[in-house]
């Protein structure tokens, strides 16, 4: 591949870092904290009823599909008057979700070849999660943070995309974004005229029917790897 890369722009869950165990967490989090504080709310919502509730909230609200802490907002606020109790619980609950939010564990190539990676171009982070990089202790790798609740809308949508190369001050073409959902991040990078990186960690079989994107690996460190030859290909090119 011979292309020009003068930054990125970098998903977080599931790219980062794996969701799944914080989202379990948060659900058995916030369910001691409601045995605690609202054990009305935690016989009437367990973990099971709260999750069916919360994707209830996902269907019923397609406008917020941009702002998942709106959401989550909308669901807990819905238990806890459904089962009576104090709303003035509502945000010391939601303290409970974004304390665990932002408790992640990297995958274990992720933080030396963010490092890496981060040394030879500007790296941005483009989410359409909630977690809070200054919160989470990595905000110092990343030039900024551009979340789908601070744009307005959400990956595939174009247009988060364009926003993250106007504030790099770079054309899409320029830009490579790397992600691990083939829809949202690849097609939705290459749909807005950036390069793609798929972070293929699974080892899965490329599932849509389009062009493929630019770049594939199954982790950071062969990223990592490719922009250091890339790059010094690049400069050696231009001297």
């Amino acid at each position: 591949m011979n292309f020009d890369i003068r930054a990125v722009t970098l998903d977080l869950d599931d790219t980062l870092w794996p969701f799944a165990p914080i989202g379990a967490r948060i659900e058995q989090k916030i369910h001691a904290w409601l045995e605690q504080h609202s054990p009305a709310t935690a016989a009437r919502f367990p973990i099971a009823v709260m999750r069916t509730l919360r994707e209830q909230a996902f269907a019923a609200n397609p406008h917020l599909v941009h702002d998942l802490s709106a959401l989550r907002r909308l669901t807990l606020e819905h238990a806890l008057r459904e089962s009576g109790a104090d709303l003035a619980l509502l945000d010391p609950a939601l303290e409970i979700f974004h304390a665990e939010r932002n408790k992640v564990e990297c995958y274990p190539d992720a933080l030396d070849a963010l490092t890496r990676i981060a040394a030879r171009v500007p790296v941005a982070a483009l989410t359409n999660g909630n977690a809070d990089l200054a919160r989470c202790g990595l905000d110092a790798h990343f030039v900024f943070q551009l979340g789908a609740r601070e744009h307005g809308a959400a990956k595939p949508q174009a247009s988060i995309f364009h926003a993250a190369c106007a504030r790099l001050a770079l054309p899409p073409a320029q830009v490579l974004h790397v992600g691990d959902h083939p829809l949202m991040d690849a097609a939705g990078a290459m749909g807005a005229g950036l390069r793609a990186c798929w972070l293929n960690r699974q080892g899965l079989t490329w599932p849509l029917d389009q062009t493929r994107p630019d770049l594939e690996f199954a982790d950071l460190t062969a990223l990592a790897d490719w922009l250091d030859t890339h790059l010094d290909t690049k400069d050696t090119a231009a001297a």
